[in-house]
């Protein structure tokens, strides 16, 4: 089963020992088979919003959310069930020292 584990932050406090952390774990997920993908995401204000109104293509360029914390990055996995899934996620909150978001994938190939 394919889960993605959603990583909020608030960009303007970076913490670097949980970046190194996180491609710790990272290195381990990928060892043991269950990573499909892992990536931090660019600062919110090089992100885009891409749109189509009337028939034609409409880009916004970013910052987006009035929050302070928005969305940094995410690992999916792919492992034997939802309690694995729980396992990875309470890792990566561990790591990153908050909570995560845990969503199953639909529609995996």
């Amino acid at each position: 089963m394919k889960y993605l584990v959603l990583i909020y932050g608030d960009y303007r406090s970076a913490d670097l020992a949980a970046v190194r952390a996180l491609t710790k774990f990272k290195d381990e997920l990928a060892v043991s088979g269950e990573l499909v993908s892992s990536e931090g995401l660019a600062f919110p204000s090089e992100g885009r919003v891409v749109q189509v109104r009337e028939g034609a293509k409409v880009v916004t360029d970013g910052p987006y959310g009035e929050a302070k914390e928005q969305l940094a990055g995410f690992f999916l996995v792919d492992v034997p069930d939802d309690e694995r899934a729980q396992q990875v996620a309470g890792r990566v909150a561990t790591i990153v020292g908050d909570r995560v978001e845990l969503r199953p994938t639909v529609l995996s190939t």
